[in-house]
């Protein structure tokens, strides 16, 4: 076991299909990064305590779930840079002091080359797109969006296109991963009574 990150608030970081990189998401003053931004790094990396990884979004916004694209020349992200260049306001603990996570409307997932040149946007409905991850097949996308109302799973091609909804059940679906055939999802899932 080696440390990567020393520092900052470091989350979602996953593996590309070759496995010589790491995309991952922080938020480190020492990095410039005042709320979560996308870095890219080598799996083998120890010096992050000293020397900052390439960042990869654009800077602005407030940016999530970053995964690579078969090829591993490219990237998705969620940000919310469209809609305001500063992070977006951070939600109110629970009462219990515990984490939020925040379902800004403004998050959309995007495309990006590894310099950080977007490429595309793959949403273009309201509200909150994000918690995007790639078939390990390399054909289909799994994301979180709210565009029904509620919280549901969508796939799509890996182009955005054929956008299916898969779950309609009342509460919370995310952070989704497919199994290693790509047959299958894994998820969270909340089911208020």
């Amino acid at each position: 076991v080696k440390q990567l990150t020393f520092g900052g608030d470091n989350a979602e970081a996953y593996w590309s299909f070759d496995d010589s990189k790491l995309v991952f998401q922080a938020k480190n003053k020492k990095w410039g990064a005042l709320c979560d931004q996308i870095y890219i790094t080598d799996t083998n990396n120890y010096k992050m305590k000293s020397i900052i990884p390439k960042k990869i979004s654009t800077g602005f916004g407030r940016t999530t779930c970053s995964y690579f694209l078969p090829g591993d020349t490219t990237i998705l992200y969620a940000s919310t840079h469209l809609s305001d260049s500063i992070c977006p306001k951070d939600p109110k603990r629970r009462e219990d002091g515990k984490y939020v996570w925040p379902i800004y409307e403004s998050f959309d997932i995007f495309i990006s080359d590894l310099n950080g040149n977007i490429l595309t946007k793959l949403t273009n409905e309201q509200g909150y797109d994000a918690e995007a991850t790639v078939s390990p097949k390399g054909d289909k996308i799994v994301f979180t969006s709210i565009r029904s109302g509620d919280l549901e799973l969508y796939t799509c091609d890996i182009n955005g296109k054929n956008v299916t909804q898969i779950t309609n059940e009342i509460g919370y679906d995310g952070g989704a991963f497919f199994s290693n055939d790509g047959t299958k999802l894994i998820f969270r899932a909340s089911r208020p009574k």
